[in-house]
C-alpha cells in the first residue's frame, strides 16, 4: 500500500484546513480573553445571552457548542459571580431562563473588543470581496453538512455575515 492510499492527504484536506483554522482561532481569542478572566465558552454565553436573552442551559450549551453539563457548571459560576441572573424558580416548566447584569454586559464590551481585534487580524489579508465569498462558501458548508445530515438548517450559534463579525458565539467551536 503507497502512502497515498493510507488516507487522506491533509495537505489537501479542506476539512483539515478548516479545522486547524479553528483551534488556530480558538487559541488567539484564548490569548485576548484571558487578560480578562474569560475563556472562549465564557465568551460566547455572554455574547449569546447578549443577542438572546433569556436563552435556557440547552439552549446555550448549543450555541457554544459545549455539553448541557459544561454549560451549568459555567451558568452557576456566572451567576455566582454576579454576570448573570436567573430566577430561583422556572417561569414554565423546568426553564431557568438566563439573562445579563450590568456587570456582565460590561465584562462583554470588554470581551467584544478584544475578539474583534482578533478578527480584524485574521480578516486583514483579505479584501471586502474575498471576506464576502468567504462567508458565502462557509455558509454553504454549514448548510449542506446540516441538511444531509438531519434535515435542520439553522442553529442558535448562526450569526450574520460580515454585518457581525464580533467574534460570534460559535468562533470557538
Amino acid at each position: 500500500m503507497s502512502q497515498n492510499d493510507a488516507g487522506i492527504d491533509l495537505d489537501k484536506s479542506l476539512g483539515y484546513l478548516l479545522k486547524e483554522a479553528s483551534s488556530a482561532l480558538r487559541v488567539a481569542m484564548e490569548e485576548v480573553l484571558r487578560p480578562l478572566g474569560m475563556n472562549v465558552t465564557h465568551y460566547s454565553c455572554l455574547e449569546l445571552l447578549a443577542q438572546r436573552p433569556g436563552l435556557s442551559n440547552s439552549e446555550l450549551a448549543r450555541g457554544a457548542f459545549v455539553t448541557r453539563q459544561t454549560m451549568n457548571v459555567l451558568l452557576q459560576a456566572l451567576e455566582r459571580d454576579g454576570y448573570v441572573t436567573r430566577p430561583s424558580e422556572a417561569p414554565v416548566g423546568k426553564v431557568l431562563p438566563a439573562r445579563l447584569t450590568p456587570l456582565g454586559r460590561r465584562s462583554l464590551e470588554q470581551a467584544t473588543v478584544a475578539v474583534r481585534s482578533v478578527e480584524l487580524r485574521m480578516l486583514g489579508g483579505l479584501t471586502e470581496a474575498e471576506q464576502s465569498a468567504a462567508f458565502r462558501v462557509l455558509r454553504s458548508m454549514i448548510h449542506s453538512l446540516r441538511d444531509g445530515q438531519d434535515g435542520h438548517s439553522s442553529s442558535p450559534a448562526c450569526t450574520g455575515g460580515p454585518e457581525r463579525q464580533g467574534g460570534g458565539a460559535g468562533a470557538g467551536r
